[in-house]
């Protein structure tokens, strides 16, 4: 890494290993010497400052969109290449993308199944999951956590959640694989290719369930909409029934009694259960990986506090490292001239070490006072599904350590390859003497 204090720029390769594997350190460096910087690799300013990030999230001369504002023409940018097209009008309707008022509009009505008292009714499905899941590895002396646990339960929450059929869930992880690898920094045709393919194909299975959804409606409503429960295939009433997440996006209606749009829903339940797997799983093995690190006694430790730990897991190691926005007009942020349609990166997780807002910054600290990670966003764009995620890892992850109090490593954790989505390949452990 090559650091410029005087101009405000960095050299460094988010693929080296060095960095990927540990960024923290560089992320320290640049915010003592530049925290408002351009880092020439991915060729705009970035933030790394707590202050600075938590502001520009919620700053509304930014947004996530900028073709509502601008044309190509007048942004100097080229038309997107052709092969790309069935991606990039699949994300128009992304809320992930969108700004108000479409974003108010779809977020009023995809909110309401994400309410904390809403979603604390799958408490009892996620615990059920997390025993079946321990069930099938408590007896081994090593298991890799990763893809015996974290990989396999947001997937089974999200798919339960939208009501999904049990046997499509391994495709449709498949399918969101292929299509967040397309946000990459190591992005080349082949990913662009794979991330299209699934799009389509995952555009069309979706399209289908609604098709199919609508000509039910009028029949009556069984007390299991899947016959069982994803993972175990017990009766889904016993673990928790979740809600009929597709049957209230169906029946929403706006301000102005519209319903979304098909592409919208298309959009909207593949993105709910994209993220709702994607970031969920780096956030159980990077949190694991944390604790097992950092604590004497990581099962007592969990257990005496799940909400604190979940916390500072998500500010320790959060999943997603950078959020992108663009500028809405011309204006100036600490002294750096912005040209509208310029883009801006927030590292979030550089944020969370942010020694002025959190004391001992690279301390895992399940005690620290007002802990409020930035790690799911913040303004109009916060996480929709953050109510979801905090209750799968409290309850998950007291599971696990319930069951499995002895649970160590057993090596060093694997990180992956991809920077910005921070999470890993691998994560060995021993079990331990199960408790049943």
């Amino acid at each position: 890494m090559r650091l410029s204090p005087a101009d405000r720029r960095v050299d460094l390769d988010p693929r080296d290993p060095a960095f990927f594997r540990d960024p923290y350190p560089a992320y320290a460096a640049i915010r003592a010497a530049c925290p408002q910087f351009y880092w020439e690799q991915l060729g705009y300013w970035c933030f790394a400052a707590h202050d600075d990030v938590n502001a520009l999230l919620r700053d509304r001369r930014f947004g996530r969109q900028i073709l509502h504002r601008a044309t190509r023409d007048e942004l100097g940018w080229a038309e997107p290449a052709a092969h790309l097209a069935p991606f990039l009008a699949f994300e128009q309707h992304s809320l992930l993308e969108l700004e108000p008022p479409t974003h108010t509009r779809i977020r009023a009505m995809v909110n309401p199944p994400f309410i904390p008292r809403r979603v604390e009714r799958l408490r009892p499905r996620i615990a059920q999951l997390a025993h079946t899941l321990i069930d099938g590895f408590a007896g081994q002396e090593t298991v890799d956590l990763l893809s015996a646990f974290a990989a396999e339960l947001p997937g089974a929450v999200i798919a339960g959640f939208l009501g999904v059929p049990d046997d499509m869930v391994p495709q449709l992880l498949a399918w969101s694989h292929d299509m967040v690898a397309i946000y990459q920094v190591r992005r080349d045709r082949d990913i662009e290719d794979r991330a299209v393919a699934a799009t389509v194909a995952f555009s069309d299975y979706v399209r289908g369930v609604l098709a199919q959804r609508r000509r039910a409606a009028a029949l009556p409503i069984t007390s299991s909409r899947s016959g069982g429960c994803p993972i175990h295939g017990t009766n889904a009433a016993d673990a928790g029934e979740p809600p009929d997440t597709l049957a209230e996006l169906l029946a929403a209606r706006d301000a102005h009694g519209q319903p979304l749009s098909d592409d919208e829903l298309v959009t909207t339940v593949i993105l709910l259960l994209n993220a709702g797997h994607e970031a969920t799983v780096h956030a159980i093995g990077n949190g694991v990986a944390a604790l097992l690190t950092h604590e004497a006694d990581p099962a007592a430790a969990f257990l005496a506090d799940p909400v604190a730990h979940v916390e500072e897991m998500l500010r320790f190691d959060a999943p997603l490292h950078l959020f992108t926005r663009y500028a809405l007009e011309d204006l100036e942020y600490c002294g750096i001239p912005l040209r509208r349609g310029d883009t801006v990166g927030l590292l979030l997780a550089a944020a969370n070490r942010d020694p002025a807002r959190y004391p001992d910054p690279d301390r895992y600290h399940p005690a620290r006072p007002s802990n409020l990670p930035v790690s799911l966003g913040a303004g109009v764009h916060a996480c929709v599904g953050a109510p979801l995620a905090r209750l799968e890892l409290q309850t998950a992850l007291r599971v696990l350590f319930e069951r499995l109090p002895h649970l160590r490593l057993a090596g060093l954790p694997v990180v992956s390859d991809s920077w910005h989505f921070r999470g890993l390949t691998s994560l060995r452990v021993t079990t331990g003497d199960a408790v049943r």
